[in-house]
C-alpha cells in the first residue's frame, strides 16, 4: 500500500489525506473483487472488535460483524445495557480496559465526543461508526458506490437534499476530497454544521472541489450525477417529527425534482427510508435508485477500513 493506516483511528473522513482517501476506495474494490470471486482474505485472522452501540442498528451492526468473520476475526456486539460507559465508569476506564481485550473499537453513538475521548484514551484503533456530528463509514460507502457506477469523481455533482445532519456534513466533508461538486439543499434551520462546511471548503480549495449550501432543491438538483437524501427526523428526534415535515415541505425528492438532473442521474439513501416523506416510493424503488447497492457496500469498504487500521 501507498500509506501506512495501520494503528490510525477513524473518526472523521475529514481526518483523511486525499491519499488516504482513495486508497480506502482502491482496497474496497480490491476485497469486493475477491470475495466474489470466493477468494478468502483472513487479513485480520485472530482479530476482535469491540462494537459499542449507543443507538440501535441494522447494517452498521451486521456489516461490520459480517466483515469481520470474513476478515477471520470476532464481533463483539455490546449495547449501552451491556457497558458501565458513563454510568459510573469514565470513557477514559472504558477505553483502556477495552484496548486491553480488543484490536479494535467501533463505536455507534449519539455525542461525537464519545467517540474522540475512545480515541484519545484507548489504545487500539477506534472506528467511528456513527456520531449527531457524522457518518464517515457511510460516506466512504457512498462515494466507493459512486465510484463504481460513475467510473470517476472528480467533477461529479452530488446533490444533497433534506436535512443538514451528521449524513450531510460528511457528504460534503468526503466530496471535498474526492473533488466533486457538492452542493446541499437544506431549509432555514436545518442547514450543516457551519465548521463542517468550513472544513470541506478548505479541502475544496487543494482539491478542486465546489462546495455549496442553499435553500433550493430545484437549484440543487440540476444537472446533478447524485442525488441523495436521508430521513427528516433522525433516531433520537421522533419528538420533533411532525415539526420537520411541516420544515421539509418541498424538499421530497420525487420524480418532479429529480427531472432538473441528469438523465442517468443515480439516487442514493443511507436508510432506512421512509417513502412518502423524504422520498417518493417511485424514485428509491425506480431505476436510479442504487441504494442496495449502498447497503452491500458498506460491508466491503468497512472492511478496507478495518484491514487497514488494525492488520498486522
Amino acid at each position: 500500500m501507498a500509506v501506512t493506516m495501520r494503528g490510525k483511528s477513524f473518526i472523521a473522513e475529514t481526518d483523511l489525506s486525499v491519499e488516504e482517501f482513495f486508497q480506502i476506495l482502491r482496497f474496497a474494490e480490491t476485497l469486493k473483487v475477491e470475495k466474489l470471486a470466493g477468494k478468502p482474505h483472513p487479513l485480520l485472522a485472530g482479530k476482535t472488535l469491540a462494537m459499542v452501540f449507543q443507538k440501535a442498528s441494522t447494517r452498521t451492526r451486521v456489516s461490520f460483524e459480517v466483515g469481520m468473520a470474513q476478515l477471520g476475526g470476532s464481533a463483539l456486539y455490546l449495547s449501552s445495557t451491556d457497558l458501565q460507559l458513563k454510568r459510573g465508569e469514565t470513557i477514559s476506564d472504558t477505553a483502556q480496559t477495552l484496548s486491553r481485550y480488543v484490536d479494535g473499537i467501533m463505536a455507534r453513538t449519539y455525542a461525537h465526543q464519545d467517540v474522540v475521548d475512545l480515541a484519545t484514551y484507548g489504545t487500539v484503533p477506534v472506528i467511528n461508526g456513527l456520531t449527531d456530528r457524522n457518518h464517515p463509514c457511510q460516506a466512504m460507502t457512498d462515494f466507493f458506490t459512486i465510484y463504481e457506477k460513475k467510473g470517476h469523481l472528480a467533477g461529479r455533482k452530488l446533490a444533497y437534499v433534506g436535512d443538514g445532519n451528521n449524513m450531510c456534513n460528511s457528504l460534503l466533508g468526503g466530496g471535498a476530497l474526492a473533488g466533486m461538486h457538492v452542493v446541499a439543499a437544506c431549509p432555514s434551520g436545518f442547514q450543516p454544521d457551519a465548521e463542517y462546511v468550513a472544513t470541506a471548503r478548505s479541502i475544496a480549495g487543494t482539491t478542486g472541489a465546489k462546495i455549496d449550501i442553499t435553500e433550493d432543491p430545484a437549484r440543487a438538483v440540476k444537472d446533478a450525477d447524485v442525488i441523495y437524501t436521508d430521513v427528516w427526523a433522525s433516531m433520537g428526534q421522533e419528538e420533533e417529527h411532525a415539526k420537520r415535515v411541516k420544515a421539509f415541505k418541498g424538499y421530497q425528492v420525487d420524480a418532479k425534482l429529480a427531472k432538473g438532473a441528469r438523465p442517468d442521474f443515480c439516487f442514493m439513501h443511507c436508510l432506512p427510508a421512509h417513502r412518502g416523506e423524504e422520498v417518493s416510493a417511485e424514485i428509491i424503488d425506480g431505476s436510479h435508485s442504487v441504494v442496495w447497492d449502498q447497503a452491500e457496500n458498506r460491508l466491503h469498504v468497512q472492511k478496507a477500513i478495518m484491514a487497514m487500521l488494525m492488520a498486522g
